[in-house]
């Protein structure tokens, strides 16, 4: 209703009453509006079991004035996280002067057994609130960084509101709306898969990763990485290395899309060869003579590689690169990720290094994970998820390899796994893979296996090892641990 100008004199002041707006509000009251959210959908595996929830969890926290108690702290938290010490408990509050410094967020059970020894802390306060937490502190994952967000969202679209009278005395309820219940939200994780990845990592002192990936879904089902790796960053999802001999699967098969060789074609192994002026050599310069190309591949002889590389076009390896998925951008809701760089090759010393998956050739353990999915994906490229009923959508829709391309792929790495330089896994049903010695230049060479098993293909990397054998070991502790979650 308009009631027209009103004219106001210096000093006149609007008479106010909160009972204005609601007949309930008294003086000092207000009105409050907030989002309601029902925090109960926890973040599942695969098999519905539980990965992440709502819970509560205590801070612990130190006054800006209380360095004096940061061993005392420290000594009662180092068993719970062997991280924390009286020097990074300082650093952390310096970092941040004159407010109160978070040393750690406690579950529940973990806090109680010393809740009342850090409660006579000089300093300390312990502050309680709800937080997004791993269900079991044993499965963690890089893969996991974007589910808190991706819940939140999730949370956020199903909000509720509620609209209130907030006296000094009272609230009253004007209104509101309730939130929806969410659903649980289900990943493609697999947490038997998971923990015998992560055993399998744990096991070794230099950064190591291993990542899985269900081919016929593209949904991601395991990434582990040990503390080393931690330490760097989400190395197993986009970390980039040379991919060593692992890339040989790209080179072979535009050598047999391009019709330069089959799998039984006779071709020379010698233990150096120099190619368009760059001098190869084979692993501890083994010699096989001339053998059939399948018996090459199982072997991993660089030489053969890179005779076969250099009769290819520029083009040839970046594009059967990605036409399994290695070089292509994914963009999956809840996952960040890289896969790799393949630069076209003009010939010469470039070309052969490419071919054996050094030079500029550059792979993330995601990436290869990828490529191995995508040719047991019968050649069509997958699209990775960690969201189930979420699309990923890609920078790149290549054409399948031919079927005959994939099938004598599948058979050269069943035979490096029976007879050649996986062997060690021979007693692994239906495994294929392809071994992987990558040089750095400047220290110790990193060691990749890539393998298919059922319906599982996989990528285990291990930095600096120095050969590929490490992570062939790796890889065989992996599938043994998993049992029956290889066949599920």
């Amino acid at each position: 209703t308009s009631t027209g100008i009103v004219t106001f004199a210096p000093g006149d002041k609007v008479a106010w009453s909160p009972s204005i707006l609601d007949s309930r509000a008294t003086t000092g009251g207000y009105l409050g509006y907030s989002d309601t959210k029902k925090y109960t959908a926890p973040i599942v595996d695969r098999n519905d079991i539980r990965i992440m929830g709502w819970a509560p969890v205590t801070m612990v926290s130190l006054a800006p004035d209380s360095h004096a108690s940061a061993a005392q702290v420290a000594s009662l938290l180092n068993e719970i996280e062997p991280s924390i010490t009286a020097e990074t408990i300082r650093t952390g509050m310096a970092a941040a002067p004159g407010t109160d410094y978070t040393v750690v967020s406690l579950r529940q059970e973990d806090i109680e057994p010393i809740r009342g020894m850090l409660e006579t802390v000089p300093g300390i306060s312990l502050t309680e609130q709800g937080r997004l937490i791993t269900s079991d502190p044993r499965i963690h994952s890089p893969a996991f960084a974007g589910l808190p967000d991706y819940w939140n969202e999730r949370l956020t679209a199903g909000a509720g509101w509620a609209l209130q009278v907030i006296n000094p005395s009272g609230t009253f309820e004007l209104g509101g709306r309730e939130p929806e219940s969410l659903r649980n939200i289900r990943t493609t994780i697999d947490v038997a898969l998971q923990a015998a990845a992560q055993n399998a990592v744990d096991a070794q002192d230099a950064p190591a990763t291993i990542v899985a990936i269900e081919p016929t879904t593209g949904g991601v089902l395991a990434v582990a990485q040990n503390p080393a790796a931690d330490a760097q960053g989400p190395i197993s999802l986009t970390g980039l290395y040379p991919p060593g001999s692992t890339f040989k699967t790209v080179t072979t098969a535009a050598a047999l899309d391009a019709g330069l060789a089959t799998a039984d074609t006779p071709l020379a192994c010698p233990s150096r060869a120099t190619i368009e002026g760059r001098s190869i050599p084979n692993d501890n310069e083994f010699d096989l003579g001339t053998v059939p190309l399948h018996t090459a591949f199982a072997q991993s002889c660089n030489t053969t590689q890179g005779a076969l590389a250099v009769q290819l076009s520029p083009e040839a390896m970046r594009d059967t690169a990605a036409r399994l998925g290695f070089g292509v951008d994914f963009h999956a809701p809840a996952l960040t990720t890289v896969t790799g760089q393949v630069p076209v090759t003009t010939g010469g010393a470039a070309r052969v290094e490419a071919a054996i998956g050094q030079g500029t050739v550059t792979a993330s353990p995601f990436g290869i994970a990828v490529m191995e999915a995508s040719l047991a994906n019968n050649g069509q490229m997958v699209l990775p998820t960690l969201i189930q009923d979420e699309h990923t959508t890609s920078d790149q829709t290549p054409d399948p390899l031919p079927a005959e391309t994939v099938a004598a792929l599948r058979t050269m790495m069943r035979e490096t796994v029976t007879s050649g330089s996986a062997s060690s896994l021979a007693d692994i049903e239906d495994l294929g893979g392809k071994t992987g010695t990558a040089e750095t230049g400047n220290g110790p060479a990193h060691g990749w296996f890539a393998g298919i098993v059922h319906d599982i293909a996989f990528c285990a990397f291990i930095e600096g090892a120095d050969s590929s054998g490490p992570a062939v070991a790796m890889s065989g502790q992996f599938l043994r641990g998993a049992g029956e979650a290889l066949t599920r």
